[in-house]
């Protein structure tokens, strides 16, 4: 009952094309005349149009080309609801340039859908099969990558569902379908997906379970009552067409009406009305209402001979797919790949220049570094150098003014030792001429001149120990075992003093003195041909 020109799913296709924004709509930005123009899309045509146009305006001037496409492809499914094809076609060929030039692949996706709607309605299968491919082969691998929504897929494969189930291989529509509730199903949601359940109970229908797909629609027109009246054009064909089947035809007749009333209402899904009316005619015609029936065929023929008839621009634009404008692709396409070739090149140039420029201002930069660098450690070479001289010539002098200061107290130990034995002839002589002296003073003159030895030592080992500060402290580090007595022989060693000089400065025997440097090699473990004297020097 439906001609050869205006294809059966064509109803479904252009419901489609105003399903599938609603997917990606959230995935673009908006503007004021965007907000507008979807705002009058089902209410004023015109002012949609006007606010469609300012927001492609907009978006060119902020040169934003994925933004501006979208604004051009809901433009164009305006005008494919209101069977404008030919700007349409005009909308989506020109949406296609900006995206290719743009390197765009998903707004191609988009495009390549479009595209095969407009395929679709000529019978152009081989086409519309091929753009439908395109889109779907895109977003899989846009998906795959987690760039994109699964609403897209779903998209897609609800158009290859339509598509078969136009050309009646309902198996292969399932199977497209059941994809559709795959990435649908995966989010969890427990809200059905409307679009989804309308298409499956008309593949029901075609099943013979007319009862389980009256109990979807009816659903899908409450959902849609509430959320999406243009909608319900479509669900109101469904009805009928399930009615019909029901061979009820007073309800087929109702729905075929109230879908042409919705149409008007909302200024969409105008090709509708063609496959209404032509129903309609069919129905009053097998009752015998010709009146009725003439009225509705002529209404479709008429509307029909607007569209695709011998005089229309629609026809004779779209029939034949532009195929100047496939020409002006190729054309498109050797200028865009001559002009990236060019690109390329200047890029390439520029890189090259980029990259030597680059080289050498490293190989300066690493050449300035390595001078700063060398002049540094030249610089701290020389400053460490006569650091370590200003060092050597202060230990030198500390060690000049050691030896001095030693020197010094060496003779001061041995005026000592002088005086000591000074003392001790002189109270020898009182002794041995006692008896010409007063014995009672010759007492007090010897005990007032006793030798003090223990005073002697000590204000000789402070002096020592104020010279020589960590004599003691080196020798008990490295020998622990080394006794008071030990250390006194080796600080007299030190100052080269003679067995004889350090008995008389201890006050002890020069027996003793030759006993202990004994035992003091042996603590020392110095061998027999070690000299005493040059080891302890060292510390």
């Amino acid at each position: 009952m439906i001609t050869r020109i205006f294809p059966k799913y064509l109803l479904t296709l252009i419901a489609i094309i105003s399903w599938a924004p609603s997917f990606c709509q959230e995935e673009y930005q908006t503007n004021q005349y965007l907000i507008e123009a979807r705002a009058n899309k089902f209410v004023n045509f015109e002012k949609s149009v006007y606010n469609y146009e300012k927001s492609i305006e907009y978006f060119t001037s902020q040169k934003d080309t994925f933004n501006l496409i979208n604004s051009i492809n809901e433009l164009s499914n305006l005008y494919g609801h209101n069977l404008n094809y030919d700007k349409a076609y005009d909308g989506y060929w020109k949406a296609l340039l900006l995206a290719e030039k743009s390197d765009d692949i998903f707004s191609k996706s988009r495009v390549y859908q479009y595209l095969g709607w407009l395929y679709s309605f000529y019978n152009r299968n081989t086409k519309a099969l091929e753009n439908f491919n395109k889109a779907l082969t895109i977003n899989k691998e846009l998906f795959s990558k987690n760039d994109i929504k699964d609403s897209f897929l779903i998209s897609d494969y609800f158009s290859m569902a339509n598509f078969y189930r136009y050309n009646k291989d309902y198996k292969t529509a399932k199977i497209y379908l059941d994809s559709c509730y795959q990435y649908y199903n995966a989010r969890k949601s427990e809200e059905s997906n409307y679009f989804l359940e309308s298409e499956n109970a008309f593949l029901l229908i075609t099943e013979g379970k007319l009862d389980e797909a009256e109990a979807i629609l009816k659903k899908s027109q409450e959902h849609f009552h509430s959320n999406n009246g243009s909608y319900l054009v479509i669900i109101h064909f469904f009805l009928a067409k399930l009615y019909f089947e029901k061979n009820d035809f007073e309800k087929t007749k109702f729905h075929y009406n109230k879908s042409l009333e919705l149409s008007d209402k909302y200024n969409s899904h105008r090709n509708y009305q063609i496959i209404n009316h032509k129903e309609l005619s069919q129905l009053y015609y097998d009752s015998n209402e010709y009146k009725q029936a003439f009225a509705h065929i002529k209404a479709a023929l008429e509307l029909e001979n607007k569209i695709f008839g011998i005089n229309s621009k629609n026809n004779e634009y779209l029939f034949e797919i532009k195929d100047q404008h496939r020409t002006q692709k190729e054309a498109q396409e050797k200028i865009i790949n001559r002009q990236r070739l060019s690109e390329l090149e200047h890029r390439q140039n520029i890189f090259v220049l980029r990259l030597t420029l680059l080289s050498i201002s490293l190989v300066s930069l690493l050449v300035i570094s390595f001078m700063v660098f060398k002049n540094l450690k030249r610089k701290h070479n020389r400053e460490k150098k006569v650091l370590k001289q200003k060092q050597r010539q202060k230990l030198k002098e500390t060690k000049k003014a050691m030896v001095l200061k030693n020197k010094e107290l060496a003779k001061s130990a041995l005026q000592l030792i002088e005086k000591d034995e000074f003392i001790a002839s002189l109270k020898d002589a009182l002794n041995k001429n006692k008896k010409d002296l007063n014995i009672e003073s010759v007492n007090k003159i010897i005990k007032s001149i006793q030798p003090g030895t223990a005073n002697n030592w000590k204000e000789f080992e402070a002096r020592f120990i104020d010279i020589n500060q960590d004599f003691y402290k080196d020798l008990k580090t490295d020998f622990p075992t080394l006794t008071q007595t030990d250390l006194k022989i080796c600080a007299l060693i030190k100052l080269n003093f003679s067995s004889k000089e350090m008995a008389s400065l201890l006050g002890i025997s020069a027996e003793s003195i030759h006993t202990s440097r004994y035992r003091l090699r042996k603590k020392l473990d110095l061998q027999r041909n070690d000299n005493l004297g040059e080891f302890i020097s060292k510390y």
